[in-house]
């Protein structure tokens, strides 16, 4: 499972290019885009074609070659296999064939862009592309609402300026970052909400390269507290000693036990009367 470059063809690993040399053959989503980098760098292994429309039948064909002792190396058209490329019947099929499966990692569109974003990384969602049509987009969008975490997906050029309107539309005026031909030469980053960014993109003539689209968290609504005097007549009423009742409104609210007493009796004395 060799990672390839994502648009600058130097972001390729002195491993992954041995690699690609050593096989017997190079599975490939289009033969013609991987011959461009293999031929860069001096590299005559054979490709196979292997994309959504033939993996089935051509799995079967891989999995038996490498059963007769041949070694073979997969990649997607850019970036890391098999994220939102085919190639998982494969790699499916040679686990359970007891094939041993070697990743080489590398380059990857979602995490170039997770870590420009400037959005929060210790937790994401990655949802591949989001849906072509705009009610299937909205109810995905929708069952993300809550999701504490930053969400990525991949879009289209054709439909950035639908997805962003149904972003706004679900979502609200959340942090939004749209990364576009990332390692390229027109590689751009654009932030602000769905509605600004949209409204960029709306100026221009024409809009061109696939998208990273990056949401920020959802941002967290806490309730206001009660009183502590309700808090702690609450507490009294169903049952619980006065003290006891003190101790734990202030554990709860990381009080100590005398910041709580002076807060509900002030100086006119206990405002919580005693339980009867």
């Amino acid at each position: 499972m060799v990672s390839t470059p994502i648009g600058n063809l130097e972001d390729i690993t002195y491993r992954a290019v041995r690699i690609l040399k050593e096989a017997d053959w190079v599975a490939c989503e289009d033969t013609r885009t991987t011959r461009r980098l293999l031929d860069h760098y001096g590299i005559a292994t054979r490709t196979i074609s292997y994309h959504e429309h033939n993996e089935t039948e051509r799995a079967a064909e891989l999995i038996a070659r490498i059963e007769a002792g041949e070694t073979g190396a997969l990649v997607s058209d850019a970036g890391t296999p098999l994220l939102s490329d085919p190639g998982y019947r494969i790699v499916h099929a040679a686990a359970a064939a007891g094939i041993r499966i070697e990743p080489l990692p590398g380059p990857s569109a979602l995490l170039a862009a997770l870590v420009v974003s400037g959005l929060p990384t210790d937790q994401f969602h990655f949802g591949g592309f989001l849906p072509a049509k705009q009610g299937q987009r909205r109810h995905l969008l929708e069952s993300l609402t809550d999701e504490h975490a930053t969400l990525i997906f991949y879009e289209a050029p054709h439909r950035i300026l639908e997805a962003l309107e149904d972003i706004a539309a679900v979502l609200g005026k959340r942090d939004i970052v749209a990364a576009r031909e990332l390692t390229k030469m027109y590689e751009e980053v654009l932030r602000g909400t769905a509605d600004e960014i949209g409204a960029e993109l709306q100026k221009r003539d024409s809009i061109r390269g696939e998208f990273v689209i990056l949401i920020g968290k959802a941002l967290e609504h806490k309730a206001p507290e009660a009183p502590i005097e309700d808090t702690i007549e609450i507490l009294i009423a169903a049952g619980v000693e006065r003290m006891e009742a003190l101790k734990t409104v202030a554990r709860e609210r990381g009080l100590s036990k005398r910041e709580v007493y002076k807060l509900v009796s002030g100086p006119a004395g206990p405002k919580v009367k005693r339980k009867q």
